[in-house]
């Protein structure tokens, strides 16, 4: 079996060998054997035509492929869900797979809220919801259900991300 270190010296030794023996054939050149002709640079670039229809088509794909962005970064809506009382206790589900969804729920002032986080993304972003207003940092286990408690004390509308900043969601607190 053949040495590794080995192996790269001898890329290493040939690569030097070749740039030593370039650098005494470019040096040995005169200045006018480097520069092209006048010729060949006349006849380096040549203009294609193309069929109008091919760059309407290709115009409005790209307009198309714009406009699907914009609406997907900028007018798509957040989904929205309600928190469900059970027991005296507003409780919703929350799957986390490459956001938060729902990533806005509606819950009532006074009231205990559950959150139960569902973690499927394995992401390292993921791995950590924060709730700078309830001061709440909690580590979401993978596939696993993470319940997270607190009780609004007033209306608002109150953000929360992953550990990183770049999922978010909010909660709407109702009067």
């Amino acid at each position: 079996m053949l040495d590794k270190s080995l192996i790269i010296g001898s890329f290493a030794s040939v690569g030097f060998l070749l740039g030593i023996n370039s650098g005494q054939v470019v040096a040995q050149m005169s200045h006018e054997e480097m520069q092209p002709s006048s010729t060949e640079q006349k006849n380096q670039f040549q203009k294609v035509e193309q069929p109008l229809w091919l760059k309407a088509g290709v115009t409005a794909g790209g307009l198309g492929l714009i406009g699907l962005e914009l609406w997907w970064f900028l007018g798509s809506k957040p989904r929205s869900q309600k928190a469900e009382s059970k027991q005296g206790v507003q409780e919703i589900a929350i799957t986390v797979d490459g956001g938060y969804e729902p990533n806005q729920v509606v819950v009532n002032v006074g009231q205990p809220v559950r959150l139960n986080f569902y973690r499927k993304d394995p992401s390292s972003c993921l791995e950590e919801v924060r709730f700078p207003d309830f001061r709440i940092a909690q580590e979401l286990l993978l596939n696993q259900v993470t319940p997270i408690e607190f009780t609004p004390e007033k209306p608002g509308i109150y953000p929360f991300s992953c550990g990183m900043n770049m999922y978010r969601g909010v909660i709407e607190v109702q009067a």
